[in-house]
């Protein structure tokens, strides 16, 4: 097996072990909500933590909804209601599923319970404009906060105050019924109040913060959006449990013992990379060439492991994700050095707006490319690392994972 073949294996077998479905059945097993339960469930991992629910508490479940990414659903689930929507930009279907989430959870009394199923990407499907602010406002402000690089609490703290759900009023809308939360984490540091933008969270963020972002990122803004931003959120909610299961911290726990049970020393940098893509990309080809050189910081076979999210200045045209530009940046260090390769993936299986999870590149990953009559330089000063990666066979694809808990970066030298 080569140490290519290696790579793929362990980071695909991390994923695996984040799968929600047992996260989940292992939290309602502990504790259950009790009552009449609503089941609402978001995000990019919805179907697979609505689907561990049901098979847990059956009927228990009286009614529900489960809002997810595009092609991110598997059939039906007992009674819940299946809706999928645009992700990362809102679209009309996102605002109508989330209408009809608030007319499950209308009328509920304290007796009954909302077990509120969150991932990420919940932020994009669980939407419903204040009074005056159109879709199209929204996807303007999401468009122009991604565009700029802006990180996830930043257009998170925007786009709460937009909102009729985030930012702990999705909560609100449930009282007086306990809405029990159970989530999985793409948010680092784990904020509860920007996983998904906080439905169910009191909001850390204030109206002062987001009018520094407004200025230092010139956006945009229509009169109606720029009213809505002055409006502060909840700050203390009564009515809500949460409980986080699953994260970015447990995906790399889990990589790096898949990486030392195959006799690699493992230095673990981070669970909270962040940061230009393309310059980590280039960070950790250096550091492989150090250690090539040197031995130092550790001696082959060895591994670097870290995980986060970084980001993507948008300047060309080009396609690709924020992994796939880090494994392009990564391509040029790495050249010509044998038995040595660096994989980036989203924990997802969706890696910006493409089929890709992500990118693995090695010693001859920059003459493939070339070879295809691809210029990769130019490539990546086009944002274009889909279509380098792609010319190499570099490309990881698995689909939907049925989680979502950021990113990993491993670096590996045989």
């Amino acid at each position: 097996m080569t140490v290519r073949d290696e790579a793929l294996e362990i980071g695909k077998a991390a994923v695996d072990k984040m799968l929600p479905e047992a996260a989940v059945r292992a939290a309602l097993e502990e504790d259950a909500p009790s009552g009449r339960i609503v089941l609402v469930a978001i995000g990019k991992a919805a179907w697979s933590m609505a689907h561990a629910a049901w098979e847990t508490l059956g009927t228990r479940i009286e009614r529900g909804i489960v809002i997810t990414k595009d092609e991110h659903a598997h059939g039906p689930i007992g009674p819940l209601t299946i809706r999928e929507a645009s992700h990362p930009v809102l679209d009309e279907r996102g605002i109508d599923a989330t209408e009809e989430a608030l007319q499950l959870v209308e009328g509920l009394t304290k007796d009954d319970a909302v077990l509120f199923l969150v991932s990420g990407g919940g932020s994009a499907l669980f939407e419903k404009p204040v009074a005056g602010i159109t879709l199209e406002d929204l996807q303007s402000i999401t468009q122009q906060l991604l565009k700029v690089g802006a990180d996830i609490v930043t257009i998170n703290s925007v786009r709460k105050r937009c909102s009729s759900v985030k930012g702990g009023r999705f909560a609100q809308a449930a009282a007086p019924a306990h809405v029990h939360a159970l989530i999985l984490s793409d948010v680092l540091g784990d904020r509860l109040d920007s996983i998904a933008s906080g439905p169910a969270a009191p909001d850390m963020t204030t109206s002062d913060d987001v009018r520094q972002t407004v200025e230092r990122y010139r956006l945009e803004l229509p009169d109606a959006v720029r009213k809505a931003l002055e409006q502060e959120t909840p700050k203390s909610l009564d009515n809500v449990t949460s409980r986080i299961i699953g994260s970015v911290s447990v995906l790399c726990a889990e990589t790096r013992r898949l990486v030392e049970e195959r006799g690699y020393r493992c230095i673990f940098l981070t669970s909270t990379l962040q940061g230009e893509a393309r310059e980590v990309g280039g960070f950790f080809g250096e550091i492989a060439r150090e250690i090539r050189t040197s031995g130092f910081p550790v001696e082959p076979p060895c591994a670097v492991l870290a995980g986060g999210e970084t980001i993507v200045h948008v300047t060309g045209d080009g396609k690709g994700g924020r992994n796939q530009e880090m494994a392009l940046s990564a391509a040029f260090p790495l050249q010509g050095m044998e038995d040595t390769v660096l994989l980036a993936l989203a924990s997802d299986g969706t890696d910006g707006p493409t089929d890709a999870t992500g990118g693995i590149v090695d010693a001859g990953s920059l003459a493939r490319m070339r070879d295809a009559g691809e210029d990769p330089r130019a490539l990546l000063d086009n944002n274009d690392a889909y279509r380098a990666l792609d010319a190499s066979g570099d490309l990881i694809r698995t689909g939907p994972t049925g989680t979502n808990v950021n990113d990993i970066v491993l670096l590996l030298c045989r």
